[in-house]
């Protein structure tokens, strides 16, 4: 189980809206005869490669798998099918599949054709192997993270605005190996005209995660890196368009950017919307205001702050956060720390409001 782990995990940030699920195949006499691992939403199952790589080898074997085989017709067929049909005799799984298309279905299919299914072989690993999924599942949301760099003074930027860059290079490159992980990257419009942001991985995740701008006012340029086409890219807005942004909407959505329009112009709207496109997880790079709103609206389930050996001085100098509403700190909600290390000069540190999977 713990190879069948290892191998689910290859396919990382690739697979969404799906799980991540890796297999083996042991023969009769219990020698390794075929892996196999999930790599993308539509392609063959991890049970499916790994029974082809077997072959008749399977026959009176065992699968070991990280997550119930499922039962219905999707973009694949269902794997209970091919599992019985390869002759497997015992089927070990991690966790049943909460999915509602497949909860234990697959495993009452397996044991009617008269296969052994053994359950909750390192459940907790595979549990926390698929957090974001399963997260998606419970909540009808995306698991999202909110990531930001700041001073040592809790600056993120200068009081002239300039931000680029507070974090050093090897900071940099782990934030585009964590966009790699998640399947949308937002920000807001301010940080739109402001920055100028790329928001990919660089090359990291293929396809690049969904670039995402929610604006209410659709005050945006003509003219950005996030129009580009080198990712694919999605404005939200709310029920009200403002008459003279009419143009830019049409102008957009001729240039093959995604236009979603929202019930309201808000986080937990947002979140639902991605839910929809198939998001297990999330990364909200954005301004102040907007991520305070996601933490009021509960869409940020674990903080990523990069703080850099700078001062940066000023009293009217930016912060990763706006107001929360909060009058006492007795309303305040506690952020354990779950990680702290270095990454190059700048420190990391991982915050979750509660015991849970990592994210």
């Amino acid at each position: 189980m713990a190879r069948a782990l290892q191998l689910a995990a290859l396919a990382e940030g690739r697979t969404s809206p799906n799980p991540l699920v890796g297999a083996v195949v042991l023969d009769a006499g219990g020698q390794l005869v075929g892996e196999g691992f999930h790599a993308r939403a539509g392609g063959p199952h991890a049970e499916v490669g790994a029974l082809a790589q077997a072959g008749e080898r399977a026959r009176g074997g065992t699968l070991i798998v990280t997550l119930e085989p499922c039962c219905h017709h999707g973009r694949t067929p269902p794997c209970c099918e091919a599992v019985i049909a390869a002759g497997i005799a015992r089927v070990v799984l991690a966790m049943a599949d909460p999915h509602p298309l497949v909860a234990g279905g697959g495993i009452a299919r397996l044991r009617a054709a008269g296969l052994e299914v053994i359950e909750g072989v390192m459940e907790a690993e595979a549990r926390r192997r698929n957090h974001a999924f399963l997260h998606r599942v419970a909540t009808g949301r995306p698991l999202g993270i909110l990531k930001w760099a700041m001073s040592l003074d809790g600056r993120t930027a200068l009081p002239n605005g300039v931000s680029q860059w507070i974090s050093g290079p090897k900071a940099r490159g782990w934030v585009h190996r964590l966009r790699a992980r998640c399947d949308a990257v937002i920000v807001g419009g301010g940080t739109l005209r402001a920055d100028d942001p790329l928001l990919t991985s660089r090359g990291q995740r293929t396809p690049e995660p969904l670039r995402v701008v929610l604006s209410r006012s659709l005050d945006l340029p003509t003219q950005a890196r996030l129009w580009n086409g080198a990712a694919p890219s999605l404005l939200a807005h709310g029920p009200d368009i403002p008459a003279e942004r009419t143009d830019l909407l049409v102008r957009l959505a001729q240039q093959g950017i995604d236009i979603a329009a929202l019930p309201a112009c808000e986080p937990a709207a947002l979140m639902e919307e991605l839910a929809r496109r198939g998001c297990n997880r999330v990364l909200w790079e954005c301004g102040p205001a907007l991520a305070a709103a996601a933490l009021r609206q509960d869409c940020v389930h674990a903080v990523a702050a990069v703080v850099a050996p700078r001062l940066l001085g000023g009293q009217p100098a930016r912060t990763p956060l706006g107001n929360l509403g909060h009058t006492s700190l007795a309303e305040t909600r506690l952020w354990p720390l779950a990680q702290v290390g270095m990454i190059g000069d700048d420190l990391l540190c991982w915050a979750l409001p509660s015991a849970g999977a990592f994210p």
